[in-house]
């Protein structure tokens, strides 16, 4: 038995049962969001206003390499960059600062002598008695526990490793 006449006022026990029908959860299709939503429309594609931002700037970036690819497209990028270089041409040279103060001179064989220092210094900075490797090596490290101060001077004992200048 088919509907029956005025579908505009539907009987009381089709009313009843019917429900709003959701569309079911799915996966955005943005590569690398790839998320599953709950979409409020049926043709809904995208999780998010961000991932539809972005879906549409990528479409654009790929309607634009499809039109370079045409004939067309093609006489048209040529024609930009031709443009492009006679205006790179036809621009002005930039002027020359003037430069008010004389320009500073290095020669080869004195630049580093200001920065290094002089010998009667160098001779203050080493050190006048003769230390050990190990000595140099564990001077900053305590010592282990249970161990006492005369574990320590038997380090000391080959001061000929290390030299004096």
């Amino acid at each position: 038995m088919g509907p029956f006449e005025s579908l505009t006022r539907p009987r009381k026990k089709q009313a009843a049962g019917r429900r709003k029908r959701r569309p079911r959860r799915r996966c955005c299709l943005m590569k690398g969001c790839e998320q599953r939503f709950h979409p409020r429309q049926a043709r809904q594609r995208y999780c998010s206003a961000e991932c539809r931002a972005e879906a549409e700037k990528w479409r654009r970036w790929k309607a634009q390499q499809k039109y370079r690819c045409t004939d067309g497209g093609k006489q048209k990028r040529n024609g930009q960059s031709r443009r492009y270089r006679q205006r790179i041409k036809s621009r002005k040279p930039p002027e020359p600062e003037a430069v008010t103060e004389p320009a500073r001179v290095i020669t080869q064989g004195h630049f580093f002598r200001a920065h290094l220092r002089p010998a009667r210094m160098l001779r203050a900075i080493c050190a006048p008695a003769a230390k050990s490797v190990a000595a140099l090596l564990f001077a900053g490290m305590p010592a282990r526990r249970g161990a006492s101060a005369g574990a320590r001077a038997a380090l000391e004992t080959s001061a000929h490793l290390v030299r004096t200048y």
